[in-house]
């Protein structure tokens, strides 16, 4: 007796219910965790990694606060269910789950939250790598003494694992939050990063969810600043951002409410969505030829 091929048709993918994963990056205190006013309270759960929750001060909106790198994996496998292609030894399989429902209880209590707002990224970055140097791989196997290295090798794997099993909760709304830093690179040009202890994760996490917006002030005609969301890739700041949705504009309202119902709106048409034409690039200067230049021959 065979099995049918598990295809997924048109229909059925077309038919399911997907949420939506974010990563919202701004200079500190520039006022990414306010964002939790734009949210249903009732169907919102706050992941309170720094204790900062000052800025949502009487906000009816339900809250877990992990104060360890294991019980954010904990709270991950929780949330986004087992990933049955893993070891029963391994963080996130179907041995975890089960370990932490005991712990939990039943997991049908997260039903009701259809959006997981995640402040910071940058705090569980810390987390996480408090913990990897506490582990075997970040000490030399000759010695006995830290290896930097390998404490970051080992940051980099736990952080996409947990980003990438938290970017699967098919059903759930995920929004990272981040502190973005300005540096200046080896040419004094300005540039962005995430501020997420070593590179891999910064790397690796706009490929991972869906949106990267990036939320900076910009001074109006009228010389007031205003907070606002940089959604597309292409923009003239070197923000980082991107829209798989392709419905965003380059700058859009920093709220997150109506972002996410953007986002859902009508599909796209094509021709938007893609386009063949080439390039209209601007006319390269002419080459001045300078005083003392001889005429060529």
């Amino acid at each position: 007796m065979t099995g049918a091929l598990p295809i997924v048709t048109a229909d059925e993918r077309l038919s399911e219910i997907r949420g939506i994963k974010g990563v919202i990056f701004g200079r500190s205190g520039i006022g990414k965790t306010s964002l939790l006013w734009t949210l249903t309270n009732a169907t919102t759960l706050f992941f309170d990694l720094e204790a900062g929750d000052l800025a949502v001060e009487g906000l009816g909106v339900d809250a877990i606060r992990p104060r360890t790198w294991t019980e954010c994996r904990d709270f991950a496998v929780f949330i986004g269910g087992p990933n049955p292609a893993l070891r029963s030894d391994q963080s996130y399989s179907q041995a975890h789950y089960d370990a932490v429902c005991a712990k939990f209880g039943d997991p049908a209590a997260l039903v009701k939250y259809d959006t997981v707002f995640i402040d910071s990224i940058t705090v569980a970055g810390r987390l996480c790598f408090g913990w990897c140097k506490g582990q075997p791989e970040a000490h030399s196997e000759k010695t006995g003494k830290p290896d930097v290295r390998g404490a970051y090798g080992l940051h980099g794997r736990e952080m996409i694992a947990w980003l990438t099993h938290l970017q699967h909760t098919r059903a759930k709304n995920v929004w990272f939050v981040g502190i973005l830093d300005e540096k200046l690179d080896d040419f004094n040009r300005r540039v962005f990063q995430p501020q997420i202890d070593g590179s891999k994760t910064g790397l690796e996490l706009p490929g991972i969810v869906d949106q990267v917006i990036t939320m900076a002030e910009f001074k109006a005609e009228d010389g007031t600043l205003q907070r606002g969301f940089v959604c597309q890739t292409l923009n003239p700041w070197g923000y980082p951002a991107k829209d798989r949705s392709g419905r965003l504009e380059m700058l859009e309202a920093p709220h997150l409410g109506r972002l996410m119902e953007k986002i859902r709106g009508p599909l796209v048409p094509e021709e938007r969505r893609l386009t063949y034409q080439a390039p209209q690039l601007p006319t390269p200067p002419k080459a001045q030829a300078t005083p003392n230049s001889n005429p060529s021959t």
